[in-house]
């Protein structure tokens, strides 16, 4: 990795977690905005958490809605095996649909 490269070389996969999926699906429509403007190889989707456990093997990085904060836990025993890094999305990106801040915690984590 060059100095200055701010992302992965590998197709990155950001699962958006939540539970009617209404605000995430907005949420990962602006984070996929962000990434085209960056020239970024990203897939960003948003799921019902019913819906998580058969990506495991597949994403990247698992990004929990505000409202999953006092779960995460439980999402970690669910994630670690598969080397899957999860994040709770902050109540203020998470409201303000913010895709940049969305993606630049993603790659943050993942690069961690």
């Amino acid at each position: 990795k060059r100095k200055g490269e701010h992302y992965l070389m590998e197709k990155m996969f950001i699962m958006l977690c939540c539970g009617a999926g209404m605000s995430s699906g907005f949420l990962a429509n602006q984070a996929r905005k962000a990434a085209k403007k960056k020239k970024m190889d990203v897939t960003i989707e948003a799921r019902s958490h019913t819906d998580v456990a058969s990506y495991l093997s597949s994403i990247s990085i698992l990004m929990l809605g505000p409202h999953y904060g006092g779960e995460i836990d439980k999402w970690k025993t669910l994630c670690d095996p598969h080397n899957v890094p999860v994040v709770v999305i902050p109540q203020d990106v998470y409201a303000q649909l913010n895709g940049d801040a969305l993606l630049d915690l993603a790659v943050k984590t993942i690069n961690k």
